[in-house]
């Protein structure tokens, strides 16, 4: 007997029943994108390997570990996209989007791909929702950014149940001192540091900062740290981005070990956080880019942005019970006709219906099965009235309508009746 099809591991399948959540968080926050005047963008989910390994960076372990990356059939590198910056930076460059200061507001949504270990929240195909702006330097955008995803927390219902942790990263220059003062001392304590921090000692020694090892993170304690060595000029964008959340009323903590570990990173860096999904706990996370475009030969332009997990978020409206019941409402109306001119008339009336009716969801299962079994499937179908065809009704030009949730009898409605008897029977129920 041959091996069962099934979907690949940590690539997962998004049924129906989980569908109007996810429908209901991507209209939420393409609703909100709109009304700060932000643009959608459609990326290729493949892109050259090259576009990945000079944006993430070589010796990171999304490069290194994680990408999925093979030969096309013209011996050409390609990689599914691990992430949505890298991709959104290349399309502003190729189309000129940011040339002569061109202010951009851009958002993504889709599915990204890194070959890890499957767990709960986490997938090797999962889904971001992202933004990108570029060309903006001041504090102002990057409070905007923060303003807006608590907007999106208040309108989920999420607002109590995520922090907000704050970080600054300085200039290039100002973390190159700092990543050498927090080598020098750790090369002290190499023996006390656990394997993987020891390997990122020497390829990316800022990303020790959030080692989930115990040991380690008892050792940082006395380690030097990034605040006292940033610029005036970070100083005081730090300050002016603190100085707007405290305006809007958004409260924060402040997390010196709050870090990426790319060189093209600078100042602001932003993580929403929860204790609702256990060891999941970053829900969203944002920062600067100021040097990423000139990374991939374009001239200096300001970036920054966030990305969000949709299977983390998802996974949290269902953990605190705020998916909206009204969502996976079933059918309003269920249409059965028995003989072939009743299934014809059938289809026509439905159309009908739905021209009267604007938004109601309505079920034709003509000819499907007896009279019996369609009403079965009716009832199945969690639909809150049956219209009933056959060869009596259509010859005395009725439908059939019978209730099939509380009281009331089956009763005959005349067909220019029916939308308005519906549309009555429709807003009681």
């Amino acid at each position: 007997m041959s091996k069962s099809l099934q979907a690949i591991r940590g690539m997962n399948d998004i049924l129906p029943e989980q569908t109007p959540a996810w429908r209901y968080l991507e209209r939420t926050f393409a609703d909100l994108l709109d009304g700060y005047g932000y643009s959608e963008i459609r990326l290729p989910i493949l892109e050259f390997t090259e576009l990945f390994a000079r944006g993430i960076g070589e010796g990171t372990d999304v490069v290194d570990k994680e990408m999925y990356t093979f030969l096309d059939r013209n011996e050409e590198s390609l990689t599914l996209r691990p992430e949505g910056t890298a991709g959104t930076v290349r399309a502003v460059l190729e189309h000129g989007m940011t040339g002569g200061g061109q202010v951009q507001k851009l958002w993504y949504a889709g599915p990204m791909f890194r070959y890890e270990k499957p767990q709960k929240g986490r997938y090797r195909q999962f889904h971001q929702i992202g933004v990108e702006v570029f060309n903006l330097a001041g504090p102002d955008i990057d409070a905007e950014l923060i303003v807006l995803t608590w907007r999106l927390w208040k309108k989920l219902g999420l607002a109590d149940s995520v922090t907000l942790q704050l970080n600054s990263l300085g200039s290039s220059e100002a973390r190159a001192t700092y990543r050498d003062a927090l080598v020098a001392f750790l090369k002290e304590r190499y023996d006390q540091l656990d394997e993987d921090s020891q390997r990122r000692l020497t390829t990316n020694p800022l990303r020790i900062l959030d080692s989930k090892n115990e040991t380690t993170q008892a050792l940082l304690v006395g380690a030097p740290t990034l605040h006292d060595y940033l610029d005036e000029e970070s100083r005081v964008h730090f300050e002016g981005l603190k100085a707007r959340l405290d305006a809007a009323g958004i409260a924060y903590e402040i997390n010196p070990k709050l870090v990426r570990g790319l060189d093209y990173y600078s100042r602001t860096v932003f993580e929403w956080v929860t204790t609702k999904l256990g060891s999941q706990g970053t829900v969203c996370a944002g920062g600067r880019y100021d040097g990423l475009v000139t990374q991939f030969g374009g001239k200096p332009t300001p970036g920054v942005g966030f990305a969000m997990g949709v299977e983390r978020l998802v996974l949290l409206l269902e953990t605190l019970g705020l998916v909206p019941a009204e969502l996976a409402r079933p059918a309003d109306l269920y249409v059965c006709a028995f003989g072939e001119p009743a299934e014809l008339a059938a289809l026509t009336l439905a159309e009908r219906l739905r021209d009267a009716l604007p938004g109601v969801r309505l079920l034709v299962n003509a000819g499907a099965g007896s009279f019996k079994s369609q009403f079965k499937k009716a009832d199945k179908s969690g639909a809150q009235f049956a219209l009933i065809m056959g060869d009596d009704e259509l010859a005395a030009r009725v439908v059939g309508f019978k209730p099939l949730r509380g009281e009331g009898e089956q009763q005959n409605i005349a067909w220019d009746a029916l939308p308005e008897h519906l549309a009555a029977c429709l807003k009681q129920a």
